[in-house]
C-alpha cells in the first residue's frame, strides 16, 4: 500500500515557518556574534534562505532585532506555564517556575547575551520584553493574593516585589549559567531562592516600619 501523500502547506504555513527560521537564525547569531556583528548575511545563511527573503519579512536589520526579545520571551512564558501546570500551592508554582526559566536557558544558551544587549542596542524590544514579563508575574501575584498564599500588599508593594523577584532570577543566571559551569544551576541557590520566598530571611519576622 501506498502511503498517503502528507497534505501540501498553505501559503500561511510557509511563510511563518520562515519567518520563525529567520528568528532562529537572527538569535544564534546574536547569541553568538552580538548585535552590532549580526549582519543581515550571517542571519540568511544560518537560515539558509536567499539574502532577498529577509526583506519580504522585515525592512531592516533592526526590524528584527525590534521583534527578536519578545518573541523569545513569548517562547519561555509558553515553556514555563507547561512546567507550572498542575502546581496546587503558590510556593510550588515559584519552585517550578524558577526552575523552569534555568532549564529555557539551557535549552537556548543565547537568550542572556540578546537580553543584556538588547538594553542597547534594541530598547524598543527591551521595553515590550518587561513589560510582556512583569505583566505575567502580577496576574500570578495578584491569584496569590486573592487566596491568601502571600501577603495581602499594595499594587505598588507587588510590582516591586515582582521586579525583586525577576531581578533574583537574572543576576543568578548571569552567576551560574556559564560554561565553566557547566549550565547547571546548583541546588544550593533553589533553597536560597525559595527561602527568601517563603519564608523570608530575618528568624523571626520583624515589624515592617511604617513610611513617615
Amino acid at each position: 500500500m501506498r502511503r498517503a501523500n502528507a497534505p501540501r502547506k498553505t501559503r500561511v504555513q510557509r511563510s511563518e515557518e520562515v519567518r520563525d527560521a529567520l528568528f532562529q537564525a537572527a538569535a544564534e547569531v546574536v547569541g553568538e556574534h552580538g548585535y552590532i556583528d549580526a549582519s543581515i548575511t550571517r542571519i540568511t545563511q544560518r537560515a539558509n534562505l536567499a539574502q532577498g527573503t529577509f526583506y519580504n519579512y522585515f525592512a531592516s536589520r533592526q526590524d528584527i532585532f525590534d521583534e527578536l526579545l519578545p518573541v523569545l520571551g513569548a517562547k519561555m512564558l509558553v515553556h514555563i506555564r507547561q512546567q507550572v501546570s498542575g502546581a496546587t500551592s503558590f510556593q510550588e508554582r515559584e519552585e517550578r517556575s524558577f526552575r523552569a526559566f534555568f532549564g529555557f536557558l539551557k535549552r537556548m544558551p543565547y537568550f542572556l547575551r540578546i537580553l543584556n544587549e538588547a538594553e542597547i542596542f534594541a530598547p524598543k524590544a527591551h521595553r515590550q520584553h518587561f513589560r510582556n514579563i512583569t505583566d505575567g508575574y502580577m496576574r500570578f501575584l495578584r491569584k496569590a493574593r486573592a487566596t491568601g498564599e502571600i501577603a495581602d500588599l499594595s499594587e505598588e508593594e507587588m510590582e516591586a516585589l515582582a521586579y525583586i523577584l525577576i531581578a533574583a532570577r537574572g543576576y543568578l543566571a548571569l552567576r551560574y549559567m556559564t560554561a565553566d559551569r557547566g549550565g547547571e544551576l546548583p541546588e544550593e541557590a533553589v533553597r536560597a531562592y525559595m527561602q527568601l520566598v517563603s519564608g523570608g530571611l530575618a528568624r523571626k519576622a520583624a515589624p515592617v516600619p511604617s513610611l513617615p
